[in-house]
């Protein structure tokens, strides 16, 4: 079996990037060919832009604020209410977009992404394809 290092790291001390759906991304931790865990955040009231991974699947944890998120896969369409304590998937493929609710706290998502996300900046860039959302995007454009 191969070595992986232990990793550790506080949330606050993770560095803010901005992800290609335009919420800020905390990248936390990985294991090599299996996934990684980070936090997004999303202001109030902001809407990102609508998205689909090439490669990436998603588990999301909602941990604070409220909004909704669109998700669209094989023709069926659906927007769920962000609240905490909700989990949700994004499957290989969907589409999907999603918006903190304007009142209340910044919406904060804890998402595993399986296989890894991309470190390659040429593999990140081929990984986003760009979709057509349910609202228009107030970041990221």
């Amino acid at each position: 079996m191969e070595h992986v290092p232990y990793q550790e790291q506080e949330t606050e001390g993770a560095p803010r990037v901005a992800a290609a759906d335009g919420s800020t991304v905390r990248p936390l931790a990985a294991l090599p060919g299996l996934g990684s865990l980070a936090r997004f955040e999303l202001a109030p009231g902001a809407v990102s832009r609508a998205v689909s991974h090439a490669t990436v699947q998603e588990i999301w944890h909602v941990v604070q604020g409220g909004g909704r998120m669109w998700r669209r896969q094989d023709g069926r369409a659906e927007v769920t209410e962000l609240h905490p304590g909700l989990t949700l998937t994004v499957p290989l493929g969907t589409a999907f977009q999603f918006r903190a609710d304007p009142a209340g706290p910044p919406l904060h998502v804890v998402a595993v992404t399986m296989p890894p996300w991309p470190a390659d900046p040429a593999a990140e860039a081929a990984e986003i394809r760009p979709e057509t959302g349910p609202w228009p995007p107030t970041i990221g454009s």
